[in-house]
C-alpha cells in the first residue's frame, strides 16, 4: 500500500490530511501542558495545607506535638509535603519529556510537510507547462494546416483561370508550397511536444508524485508513531513516581500505626501533674453542745445562732490552702474596704472628742467575705508573697516559676538547666577553637596577631562563667523543689496540726468571751475577725521572706489618726511617714512607719510628697 500509487490524484486531500495530523499533535501538546499546570497548581495547593497546619514556631502549637497523635498527624503533613514533591517531579519530567520533545517535533514536521508540498507544487506546474506547450502547438499546427489548405486551394484556382498571368499563377504556387511547408514544420514540433510530454506525464505520475507522496506518508507515519510514544511516556512519568507516592502512603500508616494512647495519657499527667496530695477527710465538728449567751439588742439575731462558725479542719485546711485566691487574701489582712472618714472640722484634732474615728466597715459579715475568700476558684498554688502575687496578677512571670505548682516548676528548672548547659557547652566549643586559632597564630604570626584574639577568649570566659552562675541558682532552684516534693506531705501535716491548735484555741477563746461579756452582747462578727489574725498570723512565714515594697515618697499627717481597723495604721500630727502605695481612688493611702510597721491612712489626713523619679509618680496634697 502505497499513497503514490493509491491516491496519485489526491494531492489536496493529503494535504489537508496531513496538517489535521499536526493539529492533532498541537492538540495533545496542549493537553499535557495543561496537565502539568494542573500537577503544578495541585502540588503548591498540596504544600500550602502543609504548611497551614504546621506548629507555628515558639507557640503553643508546638509544644501539643509531644503528643503521638499530634506527631502523627506531624508526619502526615511531612508526607503529603513529598507526596506534593512528586506531583512535581510529574509535571517537570511531562515538560522536559513530552512537551517540550513534541514542540520540537512539530516545528521539523511542519518544515518537512511544507518541502514535500513544495515538491509536489513544482512537479505539478512542471507538467501543467509542459501541458500548455503541447496545447500551444498543437494549435500551431493546426493553424499552419488550415492555412496551407487554403494557399492550395488558392493555387488551384488561379491555375484554372485563363484570365490569370503566370506571374500571378506562379506567385499561389509558391505561397502554397510555403503554407504546406509550414504546416509540415508545425506537425514536426507538435510531434516532438507530445511526445516530450507524455514523457513527462509519466514521469510525473509514476516517479515524481509517488515519491513525493511516499515521503508525506512516512512522515505521517512518523508522527502517528511519535505521539503513540509519547502517550505510553506519559503513562511512565505516572508509574515512576508510583512507589516513592506509596512510600509517602506508607508513611502515614505507619505514622497512624505509631500512635500511643497510653504514652498519651502519660504525657498529660506530666504536663498538669501538680505534685499536690488529694484533701484528706473533713472532721465532723460537732454543734449540738450548748453555749451559755445572752441575747441583747446588739447582738446577732438568734437565726446566726445556730449558723456554723468558720473553722478550718487540720487536714482540710492544709489541702485547701494552695487554692485560695491570693488577692482576695490580702484584701481582707490589709486594705480596708470602707471609705476613709472626712478630715475633721477643727484645725486641730483635740477639738474632736477622741480624735477622729477609724474608717467604719459596711455592715457586711465578714463570715461572708471568709466564705468568699475560701470558696474562690484556683489560680495559684500558694501564697510565697504580696510582691509576687503582684506580679502574678500584672501578668509576669517569676524567674524560679515559683508561679507553678511543684512538680510543673521541677520541670520548668530542668529545662532551663539543660538550656543553659548546652549554652555553657556552646561557649566552651568556641573558646577551645580561639584557643587553637591562637596556638595557629603563636606558631605562625604571618597568620595573625595572637594578642588580637585575647579579649576574645576573655569575654568567652565571662560568659561561661555567667552562665555557670545562672545555672548554679537554677541547679539550686531545682535541688529545693526536688528536696521538698517527697517531705512535702509531712510537712503540710505538721502545719495542720498547728493550725488545728491555734484554731480549737481561739474557739475556746470565743467561747469564754461570751461567758464573760458584761454586757451580754458578744457579737460573731468579733468571732470571725479574732479568727482571721489567727489566720493572718499562721501565714506570716509565708511573707516574712520577701523584701519590703520600696518606698515612692514621704508624707506628713495633717491630723492624729487612729487606726482601729484591720489594715489600717495610727498616725500623730507631724509625723513623718514613708508612703509605699499611693490613692488608687478608694481615698485610703499605705504608708510604712518602719520596716515591719505599716498600713493605710485617708489620703484627705496626709500631705503626700510622691518621688518624680518613681514610676507612675504624681505630687499632690
Amino acid at each position: 500500500m502505497s499513497w503514490g500509487t493509491e491516491l496519485w490524484d489526491q494531492f489536496d486531500n493529503l494535504e489537508k490530511h496531513t496538517q489535521w495530523g499536526i493539529d492533532i499533535l498541537e492538540k495533545y501538546i496542549k493537553f499535557v501542558k495543561e496537565r502539568t499546570e494542573i500537577e503544578l497548581s495541585y502540588a503548591k495547593q498540596l504544600r500550602n495545607l502543609s504548611k497551614k497546619y504546621q506548629p507555628k514556631k515558639n507557640s503553643k502549637e508546638e509544644e501539643e506535638y509531644k503528643y503521638t497523635a499530634c506527631k502523627a498527624f506531624l508526619s502526615t503533613l511531612n508526607e503529603m509535603n513529598d507526596y506534593a514533591g512528586q506531583h512535581e517531579v510529574i509535571s517537570e519530567n511531562m515538560t522536559s519529556q513530552i512537551t517540550v520533545d513534541l514542540m520540537r517535533y512539530v516545528q521539523e514536521l511542519k518544515q518537512e510537510r511544507k518541502s514535500n508540498f513544495h515538491d509536489g507544487r513544482k512537479a505539478q506546474q512542471h507538467i501543467e507547462t509542459c501541458w500548455k506547450q503541447l496545447e500551444s502547438s498543437k494549435r500551431r499546427f493546426e493553424r499552419d494546416c488550415k492555412e496551407a489548405d487554403r494557399a492550395q486551394q488558392y493555387f488551384e484556382k488561379m491555375d484554372a483561370d485563363i484570365n490569370v498571368t503566370k506571374a500571378d499563377v506562379e506567385k499561389a504556387r509558391q505561397q502554397a508550397q510555403l503554407r504546406h511547408q509550414m504546416a509540415e514544420d508545425s506537425k514536426a514540433d507538435y510531434s516532438s511536444i507530445l511526445q516530450r510530454f507524455n514523457q513527462e506525464q509519466w514521469e510525473y505520475y509514476h516517479t515524481h508524485i509517488p515519491n513525493i507522496f511516499q515521503k508525506i506518508q512516512e512522515m505521517e507515519e512518523r508522527r502517528i508513531v511519535r505521539i503513540g510514544e509519547s502517550m505510553k511516556t506519559y503513562a511512565e512519568v505516572d508509574r515512576q513516581v508510583i512507589p516513592i507516592i506509596g512510600k509517602c502512603l506508607d508513611g502515614i500508616v505507619k505514622a497512624a500505626e505509631s500512635i500511643d494512647q497510653k504514652n498519651d495519657s502519660q504525657l498529660v499527667v506530666e504536663a498538669y501533674k501538680s505534685g499536690f496530695e488529694p484533701p484528706g477527710d473533713i472532721e465532723f465538728e460537732d454543734y449540738t453542745q450548748p453555749m451559755k449567751r445572752t441575747v441583747s439588742e446588739n447582738s446577732l439575731s438568734s437565726s446566726k445562732e445556730g449558723k456554723p462558725e468558720l473553722k478550718f479542719g487540720g487536714k482540710s485546711r492544709g489541702k485547701l490552702w494552695p487554692f485560695i485566691k491570693k488577692n482576695k487574701l490580702m484584701s481582707l489582712l490589709t486594705s480596708p474596704h470602707q471609705p476613709p472618714p472626712p478630715p475633721p472640722a477643727s484645725a486641730s484634732p483635740s477639738a474632736v472628742p477622741n480624735g477622729p474615728q477609724s474608717p467604719k466597715q459596711q455592715k457586711e459579715p465578714l463570715s461572708h467575705r471568709f466564705n468568699e475568700f475560701m470558696t474562690s476558684k484556683p489560680k495559684i498554688h500558694c501564697f510565697r508573697s504580696l510582691k509576687r502575687g503582684l506580679s502574678l496578677k500584672l501578668g509576669a512571670t517569676p524567674e524560679d516559676f515559683s508561679n507553678l505548682p511543684p512538680e510543673q516548676r521541677r520541670k520548668k528548672l530542668q529545662q532551663k538547666v539543660d538550656d543553659l548547659n548546652k549554652e555553657i557547652q556552646k561557649e566552651m566549643d568556641q573558646r577551645d577553637a580561639i584557643t587553637k586559632m591562637k596556638d595557629v597564630y603563636l606558631k605562625n604570626p604571618q597568620m595573625g596577631d595572637p594578642a588580637s584574639l585575647d579579649h576574645k577568649l576573655a569575654e568567652a570566659a565571662q560568659n561561661i562563667e555567667k552562665l555557670r552562675l545562672e545555672t548554679q541558682k537554677f541547679e539550686a532552684w531545682l535541688a529545693e523543689v526536688e528536696g521538698r516534693l517527697p517531705a512535702r506531705s509531712e510537712q503540710a501535716r505538721r502545719q495542720s496540726g498547728m493550725y488545728e491548735a491555734q484554731t480549737h484555741q481561739t474557739v475556746t477563746n470565743c467561747a469564754q468571751d461570751r461567758e464573760s461579756s458584761p454586757d451580754g452582747s458578744y457579737t460573731e462578727e468579733q468571732s470571725q475577725e479574732s479568727e482571721l489574725k489567727v489566720l493572718a498570723t499562721d501565714f506570716d512565714d509565708e511573707f516574712d521572706d520577701e523584701e519590703p515594697l520600696p518606698a515612692i515618697g514621704t508624707c506628713k499627717a495633717l491630723y492624729t489618726f487612729e487606726g482601729q481597723n484591720e489594715g489600717t495604721i495610727s498616725v500623730v500630727e507631724g509625723e513623718m511617714l514613708s508612703v509605699i502605695e499611693e490613692d488608687k481612688g478608694d481615698g485610703w493611702t499605705r504608708i510604712r512607719r518602719s520596716e515591719d510597721e505599716e498600713g493605710y491612712v485617708p489620703t484627705s489626713y496626709v500631705e503626700v510628697y510622691l518621688d518624680k523619679n518613681a514610676k507612675g509618680a504624681k505630687t499632690y496634697i
